[in-house]
């Protein structure tokens, strides 16, 4: 059997659906582990109303924050996948469903760069990336709408041959221009080497990497949990209140390139919205987080 239009419109409108009124239920488990080893009152309160507004949100079936972003899609397909329809059309249509439909309405977060016009629709809108998996009979997708806030403080910059302690302090310099302004605690993430485009790719990747695993590569691993300490030291803390609580993680992917390496860093705020799922060739549907 293939994979449908119909099944594609309809999987991607609902994962963007149930991303906004549930955090990932590691996230919670890791902002539950911050709130016990928060050494500032201020900042363990923070951390405790995060935990209750998105328990609220949860129950009660309302968005965990009122800026829902845009709807951000990345698709891996699978080299034994069949289709029936226009896959990319599905995702227009299945976001189109949703502003008709979702209640309560999302804000008219969609704008046009050149005219700042805002509205539910614009071109390259919803924003998919796509990639292979070989020898895989499924469509696997992930939603992570990204808004204002961690959205506006991601940066890349181009350096030749860079030291380590170089690509360090450039990531450094990146998180305290940023200060509180992304809705900390966050996870950052990095992407170093490739080309211009694919280091931003692989930095977006790396902070859907699931919390509590390891890097296989040892250099990166030391280099992830060096960078978490230091950003944690700089004390902005949940929210900007203060405290030890600034990033839950720092994951890193790397690629080879030419001797010009591209650093990209990018956060994604306190909530960590992401919802994903894979539809198989048979028409089975798994969603996960």
């Amino acid at each position: 059997m293939p994979v449908t239009y119909e099944l594609l419109r309809s999987v991607s409108a609902d994962l963007y659906n149930r991303s906004l009124r549930k955090i990932p239920g590691e996230t919670m488990a890791v902002l539950r582990k911050l709130e016990l080893s928060e050494s500032n009152p201020v900042a363990r309160n923070t951390l405790a109303v995060m935990q209750a507004s998105a328990q609220a949100a949860e129950s009660k079936g309302f968005f965990v924050c009122s800026d829902a972003g845009v709807p951000v899609y990345s698709v891996k397909i699978g080299s034994r996948v069949q289709f029936e329809g226009p896959v990319k059309q599905a995702f227009v249509d299945g976001f189109a469903d949703l502003v008709a439909t979702i209640q309560p309405p999302l804000l008219q977060h969609v704008t046009n760069p050149l005219t700042l016009e805002r509205g539910h629709s614009g071109k390259d809108m919803p924003i998919v990336t796509y990639d292979v998996i070989d020898n895989a009979d499924y469509v696997e997708i992930t939603c992570s709408p990204k808004a204002l806030g961690s959205g506006r403080w991601a940066a890349l910059e181009i350096f030749s041959f860079p030291s380590l302690a170089e690509i360090e302090r450039y990531i450094m310099d990146v998180v305290i221009k940023a200060g509180a302004q992304h809705c900390p605690p966050v996870v950052i993430g990095v992407g170093i080497g490739g080309t211009f485009d694919y280091a931003a790719k692989i930095a977006k990747e790396a902070i859907l990497r699931p919390h509590g695993t390891t890097n296989p590569e040892p250099i990166l691993a030391d280099m992830e949990a060096r960078l978490c300490k230091a950003v944690n030291a700089t004390g902005f803390g949940p929210m900007g209140t203060g405290g030890d609580s600034t990033a839950m993680a720092v994951h890193i992917n790397y690629a080879s390139g030419h001797g010009f390496t591209p650093v990209a860093v990018c956060f994604n705020c306190w909530i960590n919205r992401r919802r994903s799922a894979r539809i198989y060739n048979s028409g089975v549907v798994e969603q996960f987080e």
